[in-house]
């Protein structure tokens, strides 16, 4: 199991684990957390699920696609470097303590 952090706009901070190969964005559909609406169901096309990923944990990801690129060009928060689509994120041992910040809105 991988343990995820999802911190929010506000401060508060909720951990769940997620199984080896489950993205992030059903690892926080599952669990209900708020600001992680995943609307296309992790489909790459709807970008309500942007995170914005730990310094930390970022260095651990792999590139983006070109196609999740263009998503983060449509988010309702400005992406910054850090940002991701956490559909796009999956668990694996390597990203075990992942920690994302929720941003104050989604689209």
């Amino acid at each position: 199991m991988v343990k995820v952090t999802f911190i929010h706009p506000d401060g508060r901070q909720e951990q769940h684990e997620g199984s080896d190969g489950q993205s992030v964005m059903r690892v926080a559909t599952s669990n209900l957390v708020d600001g992680i609406i995943g609307e296309c169901g992790g489909d790459l096309s709807c970008a309500t699920c942007h995170v914005f990923v730990d310094e930390v944990s970022w260095r651990t990801l792999p590139p983006k696609t070109p196609e999740e690129d263009d998503m983060l060009a449509v988010t309702a928060v400005e992406p910054t470097e850090f940002s991701r689509l956490c559909c796009q994120i999956k668990c694996s041992e390597s990203l075990d303590g992942i920690v994302v910040h929720i941003p104050k809105a989604q689209r």
